[in-house]
């Protein structure tokens, strides 16, 4: 079978969980690794034995032996480098978040529709074990209907720095780095709803930037469930990991990390702690292994990928709902 070749566009710190992941692959071929510091691009290549270090990517976007891309570049890049590879037929997988704004994550799905390329979205939860056996329980019915959730996008005593805290880098901080984990997870934990109205008070309580590092959000689903959902930086103390949710339904109680049920039996309740896989990590190298796997799945069979443009969608028009709400104090009503 003739290999898949991509390029890793971007040398950061997440370049190195997708490397790991693609390198397990035997049909892909890491053609080129692409760093604004040529010297990082270079370390990454010889870390990981790719051929080419590059220091943009106007080489690459019309190279008729590329398959496709990972970026994992600062948000603004996104969908500049996104467009590029999309319109000289380049399928693209995007971190998470899409894109710095709603607009340019719809600019994304234009061009991708246009070329027929597909786009994939780093929302990585969805491929992680104890993520999908919670959303299996919700579907199952066994906790009845699911009327309130929350939330975790947060790091305690610690913040990034660099890009992230940069608004014209980032598009945001906090919510757009942290938030839209939890946002992500929740709603493919419910099956996908649409978000209906979002009401959030967002602020910046601990550094010296121009993004937030502090957040609630209320997103209420076209299901009739509330979520709410916390995002920071540097706060003295979260409740819960990355991702971690929890879910109240008119039967049960469902918690994902530590990842439990609670159940109605009688007059009291049942905990039940299912037997899943070990983590040697939180976030676990195999959850950015299956990721791979799916989007070069995608790439043979031409699916598109799922999360994948309106996956990533959604996510931005909640952000953007989240940060204008918190301006002007309202709800947004996005249906």
């Amino acid at each position: 079978m003739e290999k898949i070749k991509i390029a890793l566009i971007g040398a950061g710190f997440i370049s190195d969980y997708h490397v790991h992941g693609l390198q397990t692959l035997a049909n892909v071929e890491i053609v080129a690794v692409v760093s604004k510091n040529i010297d990082n691009a270079k370390k990454f290549a010889l870390k990981y034995n790719i051929e080419e270090a590059l220091n943009d990517i106007s080489t690459l976007v019309a190279r008729d032996d590329l398959d496709a891309v990972i970026i994992s570049t600062p948000n603004q890049f996104h969908a500049p480098y996104a467009i590029a590879f999309l319109e000289n037929g380049k399928d693209v997988f995007l971190e998470k978040p899409m894109g710095m704004s709603g607009d340019e994550g719809r600019q994304i799905a234009e061009v991708a529709k246009k070329h027929n390329q597909l786009v994939m979205v780093g929302h990585m939860w969805r491929f992680d074990a104890d993520t999908r056996y919670i959303k299996d329980t919700v579907a199952s019915g066994m906790l009845g209907k699911v009327f309130k959730t929350k939330g975790y996008g947060i790091h305690e005593n610690w913040g990034p720095s660099g890009w992230f805290t940069k608004k014209e880098l980032a598009g945001g901080g906090a919510l757009a780095d942290m938030g839209v984990h939890a946002i992500d997870a929740v709603r493919y934990i419910l099956g996908d709803p649409k978000p209906a109205k979002v009401y959030a008070r967002i602020s910046t309580e601990f550094g010296d930037y121009d993004v937030d590092d502090t957040g609630i959000i209320i997103i209420t689903w076209d299901n009739g469930t509330e979520s709410i959902i916390e995002s920071g930086w540097w706060h003295p103390h979260m409740d819960g990991p990355e991702a971690s949710t929890s879910l109240f339904g008119t039967k049960g109680y469902a918690n994902l990390f530590p990842t439990f049920l609670k159940m109605k039996e009688g007059e009291g309740t049942v905990t039940t702690v299912p037997e899943l896989p070990k983590r040697e990590d939180h976030c676990d190298q195999i959850i950015y292994t299956r990721q791979m796997e799916y989007f070069v799945n995608c790439i043979k069979t031409r699916q598109q990928p799922v999360p994948g443009l309106l996956e990533g969608q959604m996510v931005l028009d909640i952000v953007d709902a989240a940060y204008s709400s918190a301006k002007t104090g309202e709800v947004v009503n996005l249906i």
